[in-house]
């Protein structure tokens, strides 16, 4: 493909961008970058157009066609989109935007100010836009390239650091007339621009990459002063133990027990300390305390000799491991132990619950970690009364033994409850054949959670390990009953958020027992009516597990038996870090203030973690107590013992500050705080404190950065790196978790916030900011594979503008995936998705997508593939069909992922972008 530098504008450039696989535009006069082809200058409007090309489905043979004539794809005979297609037509017949279907954000306010309007189809003509048709979709990072990567990936690398080089460009772009950009969300966060000599290593690896840790500020504010005229929270998002997709290298393992720590304040050795005294000393970059260098750090001890210190991994890697010595350890290593609570009661087996989950243990039993052979496994059943299950090694027999005193909860023997799983396998697969049977016709309705989560700690608290809790029903009988205090009279008041608290203090009191004695608890709920989720995911927040939930879950409908049965045995799958604590240390001025996620804040700073998941992030707010002197700083996560460092240059210009914010990061933190808001407010002082915020950054940013200074003005600027937060905020203040409305159900509205304090960046972003891909008319490369796997469709603006009446829509947030079809979808399309004559004979609802023998149904299926895998994490989304005139609850929920529509009381993309400026210009006044 010949470079598009031959038809660019003089004075532009194009530079491969193999990350993004597409073109990055930069003006050398400006050092401005940008994915869009630049204009040429407006004399070159007069210039005759150019030809287009045949359409890709007219001039490959193999391509089906759709409709009579052989000119057009999935559109009625009334849409002529022909100049996509290759057919002529006049500029006055060609039809405005279609999408006049739902008129509820721009279109019916004008739109965008000044943005020219173009027909959809022409739009994305494959022939007009190439350098986007392999854009990546949400939650794909840039590529992480392995220590043998060519010199050129080597070089993009060291530019990332950017070691030694000037302070970032700040471009200034107004959000009245620059509407968000859904691509600019996958884009690497701004440079980390550190001083030369910073660190003691050319190694590309040297800093944190964000998928394991960010900063919301790329360069430090010198003085706190600073931070708070920017108006910027300063904080880290970090997701430590991340998994590795494939391509990835694996975290290096430092082996020989040799661990340099600073004697003063307990920072590992990393790529940014100096050696000192001929090398025998090292200097703290953290406190600059000089440190002895081990005996051993220079000596091999796999070959018995000399060792280079230059290849140690951790004076060469942001992101290390360490095989921790003896002194490190408050006690041996324990067994992996696992503690299944099932609920037996008469709803859990009806629902199919049990069969599903049985059946799934039995098919990961080998994929539970059991490397030494030591992992220890429980199953108790419950409903008003605990059942346990003794299961002698050696043997294919099992006995169950029924405790019905659940106010004094005791274990009926004292062994062969907890077995090992390679001893007693038989016995274990014989049970996990047999529970479902068993209790087939138990009609007990009730649910002792308490007193079975008080048996599984008695069976495991010398141990320590993973409760996990399968409950069908709201807890009733004994510790920790709850009632149902559901209230729809309370929904949208100021008393909601009592809603969203524990109604039980058993739950935090126990959650504390659980993590004082390294008990962490997972919970998968199910319940079809309120199981006040609020409550119960109290227990994984301060054990550091995680909540799951199947509402109204039906094993008889195949995709919520897949669902499940994915998400558990992935959960089971993962490998397990136990007893863990992490600690945040930080250069000399810079303080760890507040923190967020799921832990037990067990001293100031250091956080109890007794089994920690993979893929769960945690966001910390930073505090600058003294001015920063020095010229860069480091920040150091250690997690027993995983060690994550990321340096960030100093600065004492505000500008810089701008230029290196990262929206994704600040848009992160900010979801955690309005959770913690909430809970401690109000949901009403949730949203304001958010909104506020963004206020906030806008008007430090138009009285520091622009002409305007404290006057008026017609415009809302922002720096180019900051111009998506806006559409993030407006999505979070549309998220379930914190969203203005009377309808939500207190069980949705705590299990959402529960993933807005728990998903990593990759995945939280979508989930505040959906996916939006047209189908119908996506580039012939969408849905194929390519270098880096199946190539997506462009997205779009989140707004039901780009609706069309024949379109085939996807719409997704990492949770869900919804298939939006328009009423005049043509036959052949519903054929070739749906395997169906028509569009009326379509149903609506949850669906699993049939592989049919066409080009199409192949294509569609691999982007709802790729959209389940492409995310790290353990989450299997649902897919919905939706019809464009069906059932309104679900048309509803698949629209309100479109956030840039005006929905009920909340406002358009417009809208709030109009009131933001309204603010900023009266800031003075507020």
């Amino acid at each position: 493909m010949a470079s598009p530098s031959q038809q660019l504008p003089p004075g532009w450039t194009a530079e491969w961008d193999p990350a993004s696989q597409r073109y990055l535009f930069i003006q050398a006069s400006t050092g401005r970058s940008q994915w869009e082809i630049p204009t040429p200058a407006p004399v070159q409007l007069m210039d005759p157009a150019p030809s287009v090309s045949p359409p890709p489905y007219a001039t490959h043979g193999k391509r089906r066609q759709y409709a009579a004539g052989q000119t057009q794809v999935y559109y009625g005979a009334g849409d002529t989109l022909g100049d996509q297609y290759g057919a002529h037509v006049p500029q006055q017949q060609q039809p405005a935007a279609t999408a006049q279907l739902f008129t509820p954000g721009l279109a019916a306010e004008g739109g965008f100010a000044g943005q020219q309007q173009v027909p959809q189809a022409s739009y994305y003509a494959p022939q007009q836009e190439p350098q986007y048709i392999n854009a990546p979709g949400f939650g794909q990072e840039p590529t992480y390239h392995p220590p043998n990567a060519p010199i050129h990936h080597l070089t993009d690398q060291f530019g990332q650091m950017g070691m030694g080089q000037k302070p970032l460009h700040l471009t200034t772009t107004n959000l009245l007339t620059s509407p968000p950009d859904p691509r600019e969300l996958v884009r690497p966060p701004p440079e980390i621009r550190l001083p030369a000599n910073a660190c003691i290593t050319t190694s590309p690896y040297a800093n944190a990459d964000p998928s394991y840790q960010r900063c919301t500020i790329n360069a430090i504010p010198t003085t706190s002063s600073m931070l708070n005229k920017s108006k910027i929270p300063l904080g880290l998002v970090i997701t430590p133990y991340r998994t590795l997709k494939e391509g990835e290298p694996p975290v290096p393992v430092v082996t020989d027990t040799v661990i340099a720590r600073c004697r003063r304040c307990r920072t590992y050795i990393n790529p940014y300390v100096q050696f000192i005294d001929n090398g025998n000393r090292w200097r703290c970059c953290m406190c600059s305390m000089s440190n002895e260098v081990p005996q051993l750090f220079d000596w091999d001890q796999i070959r018995n000799q000399p060792g280079d210190r230059w290849a140690r991994d951790e004076l060469n890697h942001s992101v290390v491991e360490f095989v921790a010595p003896t002194e490190y350890m408050v006690r041996p290593p324990q067994p992996a132990v696992y503690v299944i609570l099932i609920d037996v009661s008469h709803t859990a087996v009806q629902s199919g619950m049990v069969a599903t989950a049985t059946r799934t243990i039995l098919e990961n039993l080998d994929r539970i970690p059991n490397e030494d052979e030591r992992t220890k496994v429980a199953i108790i059943a419950y409903d008003i009364s605990l059942y346990f299950f003794s299961m002698p090694p050696g043997t294919t027999e099992s006995t169950m033994l029924v405790v019905s005193d659940v106010d004094d909860v005791f274990l009926p023997k004292p062994t062969d409850l907890l077995i090992n799983l390679t001893e007693a396998r038989q016995s274990l697969e014989s049970l996990l054949g047999r529970i479902n049977d068993m209790f087939q016709d138990n009609h007990t309705v009730g649910s002792a959670m308490g007193p079975a989560l008080q048996a599984g700690f008695k069976l495991m608290a010398p141990i320590g390990g993973k409760i996990m809790v399968l409950s069908s029903s709201l807890p009733n009988v004994g510790a920790g009953s709850l009632k149902n205090r559901e209230d729809l009279k309370i929904l949208g008041t100021s008393k909601e958020s009592g809603l969203l608290q524990a109604a039980s203090p058993f739950y935090k009191t126990f959650a504390i027992e659980c993590s004082r004695a390294q008990v962490s608890v997972d919970m998968f709920l199910f319940s079809a009516a309120y199981q006040d989720v609020a409550s119960l995911a109290c227990l994984p927040h301060y054990t550091s597990g995680q909540t799951y939930f199947y509402p109204a879950f039906n094993a008889a409908r195949s995709e919520d038996a897949i669902k499940f049965a994915h998400e558990f045995g992935e959960v089971l799958a993962m490998p397990i870090m136990l007893e863990a604590v992490m600690r945040v240390r930080a250069s000399k001025g810079l303080r760890m203030a507040s923190f967020h996620g799921n832990f037990f804040v067990r001293s100031t700073d250091l956080l109890a973690m007794p089994a920690v998941p993979t893929d769960q992030s945690y966001a910390i707010e930073i505090q600058i107590e003294d001015t920063l002197t020095q010229p860069f700083v480091v920040m150091q996560t250690a997690r027993r013992i995983r060690v994550i460092t990321l340096a960030l240059p100093t600065t004492s210009s505000l500008t810089e500050v701008f230029a290196s914010a990262d929206q994704v990061a600040i848009a992160t933190l900010l979801a955690n705080k309005a959770v913690e808001r909430s809970l401690t407010h109000k949901l009403e002082d949730a949203r304001d404190a958010v909104h506020q915020r963004l206020v906030e950054i806008l008007s430090s940013y138009k009285s520091s950065m622009t002409s305007a200074g404290a006057g008026a003005n017609a415009q809302l600027a922002i720096s180019e790196n900051l111009r998506m937060l806006p559409v993030l905020v407006l999505g979070l203040l549309k998220n379930v978790g914190i969203r203005q409305s009377a309808q939500i159900p207190p069980d949705l509205r705590a299990y959402a916030q529960a993933l807005l304090t728990t998903l990593p960046s990759q995945t939280l972003i979508p989930y505040i900011h959906p996916t939006f891909f047209s189908l119908h008319n996506m580039q012939p490369e969408a849905g194929t594979v390519g270098e880096q796997g199946v190539i997506l469709p462009t997205p779009l603006p989140l707004t039901s503008e780009r609706l069309e009446r024949h379109g085939l829509y996807l719409i997704e947030d990492g949770q869900t995936i919804f298939l939006w079809i328009g009423r005049d979808a043509v036959p052949q399309l519903v054929m070739d998705v749906f395997n169906l004559p028509n569009y009326e004979v379509l149903r609506g609802g949850k669906t699993t997508l049939p592989v049919l023998d066409n080009d199409f149904s192949r294509r569609v299926n691999a982007i709802v593939q790729k959209t389940r895998e492409m995310r790290r994490g353990v989450y299997y989304p649902h897919l919905y069909v939706v019809k464009e005139d069906g059932e309104p609850p679900l048309r509803l929920w698949a629209l309100s992922c479109l956030i840039q529509d005006r929905a009920d009381v909340l406002p358009s993309y417009q809208q709030f972008i109009g009131q933001l400026k309204d603010k900023v210009n009266g800031a003075n006044n507020y």
